[in-house]
């Protein structure tokens, strides 16, 4: 029998397209089992400043095609420091929250592992972040979304970079995964990606030498570098230059930044979202969730065990990754 009355939701760390399709989800379900949902704002913070709002079905009917969160977001710098644990499960238990349920990233998630040493309730991750560095899950919330605001942004930066034959430096996010930039190279054609999954450095005079064998095979034209963020710590504008002075041609540096997180999400999100939302819910009220994070693996929902989500087992596709290098090796042997 569930004992359980009512139940929490929050969205932390960096938002992402589909946040409010899983809180839709987790308002819907638990309406159907008679729980109240209270809704604290700003992440973490809203547990300790008290900031919250019951949330009803009518609040989150028709949210599912916004971006960002109706609930905000945020870092909450309370949690980390001596007794902010502690604390926030007091405020918990003094509302009366049954179980709490998170939807973010490995930070996020990490700030679940320490709150759970001293709150009785249970705690459940939703895997809401672009980068989909979380193990245990195929793909996160807000992934499919991303991709392909940086794939309409480098189908329209290609359109200048053919009219003007440029070269130029595509920075995407990702942190410190490839996944993003691996799936945005490759969908977008681009003739060269930097990510961690090639090695940790990027050598200058190596990529320069790949743009002149490419431009002496195909004459003037186009070449598009996809880079991962925090690749080149002196970021994408310095590379570029340096790739200019080195290649003899011109590279300009876009920087995607935060453009990547925001719009409407698209329809495998706001579904991976509801989905996941809906199944979490579920699985706390038959007590199997506590400590767990609501995934999917080859098309079913699983849970698997919240403080394992980043250990980075979980590699970019390893045959697209070797495929996209043996593309860029034979435009090295036909010069």
């Amino acid at each position: 029998m569930n004992m359980m009355q009512r139940i929490g939701v929050l969205t932390s760390g960096g938002d992402a397209p589909g946040m409010n399709a899983a809180i839709r989800a987790v308002v819907l379900t638990a309406s159907q089992y008679g729980l109240e949902v209270i809704g604290f704002r700003h992440g973490f913070n809203g547990i300790f400043q008290r900031d919250f709002q019951l949330l009803q079905n009518a609040d989150v009917r028709q949210i599912s095609h916004l971006g960002g969160t109706i609930l905000k977001s945020a870092r909450c710098k309370a949690l980390p420091q001596p007794g902010g644990a502690e604390l926030a499960a007091q405020i918990l238990h003094e509302l009366g929250i049954d179980a709490l349920l998170v939807i973010g990233g490995d930070g996020s998630f990490r700030g679940c592992m320490a709150l759970s040493h001293h709150y009785q309730g249970q705690i459940v991750g939703l895997p809401g972040t672009i980068d989909n560095d979380l193990d245990g899950t195929d793909l996160t919330i807000g992934f499919a979304t991303a991709l392909q605001t940086a794939l309409d942004a480098l189908d329209k930066i290609r359109d200048t970079a053919d009219a003007f034959e440029r070269t130029f430096l595509v920075e995407v996010m990702g942190r410190h995964t490839g996944y993003l930039a691996l799936s945005a190279g490759i969908a977008g054609s681009a003739e060269q990606i930097i990510c961690p999954e090639y090695g940790e450095t990027v050598d200058v005079p190596d990529i320069a030498a790949d743009i002149r064998s490419y431009q002496q095979q195909h004459g003037a034209c186009s070449y598009i570098i996809v880079l991962a963020e925090t690749m080149y710590p002196a970021g994408a504008a310095a590379l570029a230059q340096e790739l200019s002075e080195q290649s003899g041609t011109e590279c300009r540096a876009v920087v995607l930044g935060h453009l990547q997180r925001g719009g409407s999400p698209v329809g495998s999100d706001r579904i991976l979202a509801t989905k996941l939302g809906a199944y979490a819910v579920e699985q706390l009220i038959a007590g199997h969730a506590h400590l767990m994070m609501a995934g999917e693996q080859a098309g079913q929902a699983v849970l698997f065990p919240l403080s394992l989500t980043g250990e980075q087992h979980k590699k970019a596709d390893p045959f697209l990754l070797a495929w996209q290098d043996r593309v860029l090796q034979q435009h090295k042997t036909e010069q």
